[in-house]
């Protein structure tokens, strides 16, 4: 499935400072794209992935994985944690049908071999995928289904899939926590003036921001304008007290597309 597309070159964000925040594995497309546009772009992230210590969960799924309809993967960080030890020494069930969120969740099952996905084709979040006909409770009844996660997260699908008649199971293939960085740097170019944007993209990193910039928060997020995909993001970040929130389009190219026409009209 194609990503938004990204706007031609501009320079529009000559002279800015953008941080991004998504984790480090993750951020380097958008980093790019900043740059390409004349802007300089922060590496903060505010969420790290790392794998779990004890996989035994996930790997007595994958000798059941023929048991399933339906294996919903949340993530690329899913997709990319889960599929390694589901096919080590196998070949993906020609019957499983792989279900995902969005458009970088599909691309990365896509470098596994697998090709078949039942995704939204825009508002990448859960409430879009169980929108999809493909879910509907007269597709799910007595059949079996599959979940692969960070540890936590929001329990919409399985218990929506549950509701609808789905016999589900949640394994937990990574861990999500707060990473150890140092935001002095962001307080201290808030404070010059000098910190234009700040890009966040899941509501736990907006809780991260808050904790890790402590009583600075406040005085920064007067001064910074948050840009996030997902009006659930936005609601959180407003929540804990950021005035300026500007709403984008969904993964890289929507964020960019984001920040070009902000800083354009300014």
């Amino acid at each position: 499935m194609a990503q938004p597309a990204v706007p031609a070159i501009s320079a529009a964000l000559s002279g800015r400072t953008v941080v991004v925040t998504r984790p480090l594995a993750q951020c380097a497309a958008l980093v790019a794209a900043i740059e390409r546009e004349g802007g300089t772009a922060l590496r903060f992230p505010l969420l790290e992935i790392s794998p779990l210590p004890d996989c035994a969960a996930l790997e007595a799924i994958a000798q059941r994985l023929n048991d399933f309809d339906f294996a919903c993967f949340v993530s690329p960080n899913a997709v990319e944690h889960a599929l390694p030890v589901l096919l080590r020494g196998r070949t993906w069930p020609a019957h499983l049908q792989a279900v995902t969120v969005g458009g970088s969740s599909e691309a990365a099952l896509a470098r596994h071999g697998i090709g078949r996905v039942i995704a939204p084709s825009e508002h990448f979040d859960s409430e879009a995928l169980l929108a999809l006909p493909a879910l509907a409770a007269d597709r799910l009844a007595g059949r079996r289904a599959v979940i692969f996660r960070g540890d936590g997260g929001r329990e919409l699908l399985g218990d929506t899939l549950a509701a609808r008649g789905a016999t589900v199971e949640t394994v937990a293939c990574y861990r999500r926590s707060r990473p150890a960085g140092d935001a002095n740097r962001l307080i201290d170019l808030a404070r010059a003036g000098r910190l234009d944007a700040l890009v966040l993209t899941s509501s736990e990193a907006v809780g991260n921001l808050i904790d890790m910039l402590g009583e600075a928060a406040p005085q920064v997020l007067s001064r910074t304008t948050l840009f996030v995909p997902h009006a659930r993001i936005g609601e959180r970040a407003r929540e804990l007290g950021a005035p300026q929130v500007v709403l984008t389009g969904p993964a890289d190219g929507g964020l960019l597309a984001g920040l070009l026409s902000h800083f354009c009209n300014r």
